[in-house]
């Protein structure tokens, strides 16, 4: 019943399951589940997303029922439904082995795609199913992917593919190899034209599909476990004649890698992909529309810092306090539909930076943020808040990121300092610090940077070349800590506190020399207790600097920022 009620909503004909051994959902009333061996209603499974109620085991998804999962009802309209073989090498026998897969699956080629609303926002959807030739790319699929790109550009839509693929296709050859060059091509323009691309990884994508389109979107998502990988498990194995360790290459390694956003639960997918089309709104003046409302609800009034009697030093013990907020607790204090992005698509996601896309009132905008940890257990995980060239590079490309789709960025810094070790030193810290410099000097939105508590060096400086730099009165912003300057300058790291007193690392200190802007008054040191405060605070600031520096030309923007630093 419920099978029928599908199909009379997407209006496709009635299609066999697939046999072997394949993650597919069985057929029939009961069978057991060929991932745990347990018997299942196959009624239950088709309701609970195709997910095996007994192991949560996700069986592969047809791209009409996976497009049903997401679609308004009524929405989706297909394209490019009717395409014959194509067999360029003349390859024996494939053309009659396509037609019967073609009539054995219902489908006329290995991915479906077609114009869709999701939650009322339209986009571009592009779906492989792994039936059809196991989801490899021919001329065919190349040719469909290519065409939906180009369409949602001239349309001036965002596109989302979800893959399943066991890469290029064997009987076409070079051909297929052409594929991923004309597919990057195409996504290259759909990006060159400010638009977003949302890439959805599902079990397997393999090969040439990896190796082209599937790593390129805007945002990368992948379902749990799915293996993801451009060699296959038993090739890489037979070639370097070792067994691979539990986990290689799936969605939890490539997360752990830098290669994916997140993980997104199936039953979850169409809710994360409604919040991440609505914060891509193709709405470049949305600064613009709030700009009256702001306006009305900002004075010119500035707060007046209060003077207190900590010195130099206690204000360096105090931006080091433990139980003081770290970055995520200013992001989930002052926005909201925060999505975290993770990954520099290089190597590695480095927890000591966090980030991603959110909303703050009106407007979209990019966040960035060094963590701390609030216990041992945190600060390994996060590296003490001392960032690796990888956390760099994950920052460098959100902000490239955010400059596409015109969404401010707003940086918490707090860091002891770039981390220094071998790993770091091998990986580039020099260069990856010196790129953010370089590329944040003219990066085409405007860019806040707030540090709240410790700014420690060049690794602090490479999330502040901002057009305005903003102090919480307690926090210090240094070329590197009094132990190390007292060290160095005065062979003496007891003489710490003496060193804090003449650095002038204070708020107040950089305030007068013109290295900030701004400062955030804390009545007493910032708390957990305090945060809501302090985020009434900086919510007012910052709808004022974003009324001020949204209504400027990028060219503005980046004149802004270079006579900033022009002026030292």
């Amino acid at each position: 019943m419920i099978k029928d009620l599908f199909r009379k909503r997407v209006h496709i004909p009635a299609t066999p399951e697939a046999d072997g051994k394949e993650p597919e959902v069985p057929a029939g009333l009961w069978r057991k589940c060929n991932k745990c061996g347990k018997a299942i209603y196959t009624e239950d499974v088709i309701r609970n997303y195709y997910i095996c109620p007994k192991c949560n085991g996700y069986f592969r998804m047809h791209a009409y029922r996976r497009i049903e999962s997401l679609a308004d009802i009524g929405s989706f309209e297909e394209w490019d439904k009717e395409m014959g073989c194509s067999n360029p090498l003349s390859f024996p026998g494939y053309e009659k082995k396509w037609n019967d897969v073609q009539a054995r699956t219902s489908l006329n080629e290995a991915v479906v795609t077609g114009t869709v609303k999701i939650n009322g926002f339209s986009t571009v959807l592009g779906v492989m199913d792994a039936r059809f030739f196991m989801g490899s790319m021919g001329h065919n699929v190349g040719e469909k992917i290519t065409r939906a790109v180009e369409r949602a550009t001239e349309k001036k839509l965002p596109i989302i593919l979800f893959t399943c693929s066991g890469g290029a296709r064997m009987q076409e050859g070079m051909i297929s190899l052409m594929q991923m060059a004309k597919t990057s091509a195409a996504l290259k323009r759909h990006s060159d034209a400010g638009l977003l691309s949302v890439i959805v990884l599902t079990d397997p994508t393999t090969g040439g599909v990896t190796a082209s389109f599937a790593m390129l979107g805007d945002i990368i998502l992948a379902e749990p476990n799915a293996l993801i990988g451009f060699a296959g498990p038993r090739v890489i194995e037979q070639t370097i004649r070792q067994k691979l360790p539990a986990g290689f290459q799936r969605s939890e390694f490539l997360v752990e890698h830098g290669f994916v956003d997140a993980i997104v639960k199936r039953e979850e997918m169409k809710e994360v992909l409604t919040q991440i089309l609505m914060l891509h709104q193709t709405k470049k003046t949305l600064l613009d529309e709030v700009e009256d409302r702001i306006s009305r609800e900002l004075s010119d009034t500035n707060v007046q810092i209060e003077k207190t009697e900590l010195s130099a030093w206690d204000r360096v013990l105090v931006s080091r306090m433990a139980d003081r907020p770290t970055g995520m607790d200013y992001i989930q204090g002052l926005f909201s539909d925060f999505i975290e992005l993770h990954g520099d698509r290089c190597f590695k996601d480095d927890g000591a930076i966090v980030g991603g896309i959110a909303r703050f009132h009106d407007i979209p905008v990019t966040v960035i943020a060094q963590q701390k940890g609030k216990n041992t257990k945190e600060n390994i995980k996060c590296n003490f808040g001392m960032p690796s060239p990888d956390g760099y590079r994950k920052a460098l490309r959100l902000m490239k990121e955010a400059e596409k789709f015109h969404r401010p960025v707003i940086c918490f810094v707090d860091t002891p300092g770039a981390f220094c070790g071998l790993d770091a030193e091998e990986r580039g810290q020099g260069e990856a610090i010196a790129r953010n410099l370089f590329e944040l000097s003219s990066l085409k939105v405007p860019i806040l940077s707030v540090v709240i508590g410790e700014g420690g060096s060049g690794g602090a400086l490479a999330m502040a070349v901002s057009n305005e730099v903003w102090m919480l009165e307690n926090s210090i912003y240094s070329i590197l800590s009094p132990e190390g300057f007292a060290s160095i300058l005065w062979k003496d790291s007891n003489r710490a506190a003496d060193a804090a007193q003449v650095m002038k690392i204070t708020a107040a200190d950089l305030k007068d020399l013109g290295v900030i802007e701004e400062i955030i008054h804390e009545e007493v040191p910032a708390s957990m207790e305090t945060l809501s405060g302090l985020c009434q605070d900086l919510d007012e600031k910052i709808r004022r600097f974003l009324n001020r520096y949204g209504s400027m030309t990028e060219e503005e923007l980046t004149e802004n920022r270079y006579n900033r630093f022009r002026a030292f």
